[in-house]
């Protein structure tokens, strides 16, 4: 090997050293703040906002620091694109050693949402450019058409929050619920809860009409799901206390949650005679003792993952 290639290998080498370091780096400060390391993974986001459709838009010249995401590789880089594992040395050296060689280097492939992309292919091309301060990277995209709003440095918590917020401004304008319910007093903390309720007003409107010549109207049903349902629900979890066994949980989520089990508990037995009692004091059984040891228990085997 010449000292040409020396050189190069051993820059490459210090290079890989350097940016680990920084990812190193960034995974202890997220476990300080008790914070996902990891890119955002493409699946997870999409499976939330699910985009309506894709349209091709051709090579384009984007901003490194505008990708946040990956669809397969978001566990090996940090959220900067540092590599967090030694597997990745090999591949990634091989990319810096052809950079420092001004070697072009095929385009990326990317999914665009919004003004942020994730990374279908190229992932250590990103990481190494990212190391060696490039501002910008020549890829292919696609984008994704969606109406939740991204932002840098989010977090799978903050956009599942951003897809609850949008879901409920959709039930707010379509259903207009806080004319006939206390709905501002309704609040769910996982995306999907506001089309539930929704689905829960419309079946208790059918088994409504299945006894009147003339059809009920969504707000005659939506009142009496609140006044014969929801509401009776709530005033059990109320009096076994059951909110307090789930930090940062609202009433909302505890409806959804017993709703569920009531259905599963009746699925099992067999039998439609299982009271909303009987399920209440049930899901607290199950799921409501020990749940600050459970999450202290996770918090301990967060901090101490490797």
């Amino acid at each position: 090997m010449d000292n040409n290639n020396q050189t190069l290998m051993s820059q490459s080498q210090d290079d890989f050293s350097s940016a680990k370091n920084r990812a190193r780096f960034q995974v202890l400060l997220s476990k300080l703040k008790w914070e996902n390391s990891d890119l955002l993974s493409l699946y997870e986001v999409t499976k939330l906002i699910k985009p309506k459709g894709e349209t091709y838009k051709g090579m384009q010249t984007i901003p490194i620091d505008q990708i946040i995401g990956s669809e397969g590789r978001f566990r090996d880089f940090s959220k900067a694109f540092y590599p967090k594992k030694d597997l990745l040395k090999d591949r990634w050296e091989s990319i810096d050693r052809a950079h420092m060689q001004y070697v072009d280097l095929p385009s990326i492939d990317v999914y665009k949402l919004g003004d942020w992309y994730f990374v279908r292919d190229g992932n250590h091309r990103v990481s190494v450019a990212k190391a060696q301060g490039v501002k910008y990277i020549d890829a292919e995209v696609v984008e994704l058409d969606s109406q939740i709003p991204l932002k840098k440095g989010m977090t799978m918590k903050e956009l599942r929050l951003s897809v609850v917020k949008f879901e409920r401004e959709q039930v707010v304008e379509q259903y207009h619920l806080e004319d006939v319910i206390p709905f501002e007093e309704m609040t769910f903390t996982n995306s999907g809860m506001y089309p539930e309720i929704i689905n829960h007003i419309m079946v208790h409107k059918y088994y409504i009409n299945q006894d009147r010549e003339e059809e009920i109207s969504f707000n005659e049903a939506a009142k009496s799901w609140y006044e014969n349902v929801y509401f009776p629900i709530i005033e059990e979890c109320r009096k076994l206390k059951l909110l307090s066994s789930f930090p940062g949980k609202t009433e909302g989520d505890l409806y959804i949650w017993v709703v569920r089990h009531w259905d599963y508990l009746k699925e099992v037995s067999g039998s439609q005679q299982v009271t909303i009692q009987t399920a209440t004091e049930d899901y607290q059984r199950r799921y409501g003792k020990g749940y600050l040891e459970k999450q202290w228990r996770r918090f301990k085997n967060f901090m101490t993952k490797k």
